[in-house]
């Protein structure tokens, strides 16, 4: 159907060092989530704040590690949770959607993370998932849990700043990474157990219609995090193939950018001083690593001058 995607090098960039990584300590959530298998770390939820430090989260151990522009890497925070996205506000709060607990609110000034939104209509979550800010601060976020093609329940919410939350959308199985197109008329949606990228058209009132496949993959586990470039493109993070693929605002597979390190590709943030670099997980292995890339990444919600 297309020609085969040009391959870009990348090459680690940092490392989360020994001294935090948990060889002795068993977790719940990798007992669940990695069929008991180690997770000393399990990096997720990369994003930028206007410093240019790259902030990710720690899900098992439920911390959250700052990054400078160097590669140094320092605990930020440190709370009883399960983070796995985090997004930056304009007025500098980082909002985590955090697995066991919901939405919470990171001030990194302090390193304090206290809740933002427990409960839907005083029933908890599934398990939140990742997040994404419109540019008039409506906050969308994916509500995972444990819902796959067995199960496919999961949903996708709307927090708008009045506190009025929306079911934007629901039955779908393990809702994930998302990102809102150019003008913000649509979602694309990581749906990993269907192994796809579903596009979610927004009504004016913010409700869902006809909701499609945008693109099908095959192979690994299925897509996680997505970015989106300043020309409506897609970079997609594979996880359990090893790879991150970069699409063509018509959804044409263009680049594909191996991981040095392991499969668990799970997400990505663009950054640099031009927005061209693009920063990717490995999540077990605690690396990230980059690659330069032809365009430019769309610049965040918390970035946009206004």
């Amino acid at each position: 159907m297309f020609a085969p995607p040009e391959r870009l090098k990348a090459e680690v960039f940092t490392r989360i060092p020994e001294r935090f990584r948990f060889h002795s300590r068993e977790s719940e959530w990798a007992r669940t989530q990695l069929h008991g298998a180690a997770a000393p770390v399990f990096l997720e939820g990369p994003s930028f704040d206007r410093d240019g430090n790259l902030w990710v989260v720690d899900i098992p151990w439920g911390r959250i590690f700052r990054i400078d522009p160097q590669g140094g890497v320092e605990l930020a925070a440190e709370y009883d949770g399960e983070p796995n996205g985090l997004k930056f506000h304009p007025d500098g709060r980082a909002f985590i959607a955090d697995y066991r607990h919901g939405i919470m609110v990171l001030d990194p000034r302090t390193g304090r993370v206290e809740p933002h939104l427990e409960r839907a209509r005083l029933e908890r979550f599934k398990g939140c998932n990742d997040l994404f800010f419109a540019s008039n601060g409506d906050l969308y976020f994916t509500d995972q849990g444990q819902t796959g093609l067995n199960d496919p329940s999961g949903r996708l919410f709307r927090l708008r700043p009045s506190g009025q939350l929306d079911v934007v959308l629901q039955g779908i199985p393990s809702p994930n990474g998302l990102v809102l197109n150019l003008d913000e008329t649509a979602i694309y949606l990581a749906a990993t157990r269907d192994n796809a990228i579903w596009r979610v058209p927004l009504m004016a009132d913010g409700t869902a219609t006809k909701v499609g496949v945008y693109i099908q993959m095959s192979g690994g586990g299925g897509p996680d995090g997505i970015a989106l470039d300043e020309q409506g493109g897609l970079a997609v993070c594979h996880v359990g193939f090893g790879a991150v693929w970069l699409f063509s605002p018509r959804g044409e597979p263009l680049y594909r950018i191996d991981s040095p390190e392991g499969i668990y590709t799970t997400n990505c943030a663009y950054g640099g001083s031009d927005g061209r670099t693009l920063y990717m997980l490995e999540s077990r292995s605690g690396c990230v690593f980059t690659t330069r890339v032809p365009v430019a990444g769309r610049p965040m919600h918390s970035h946009v001058v206004r």
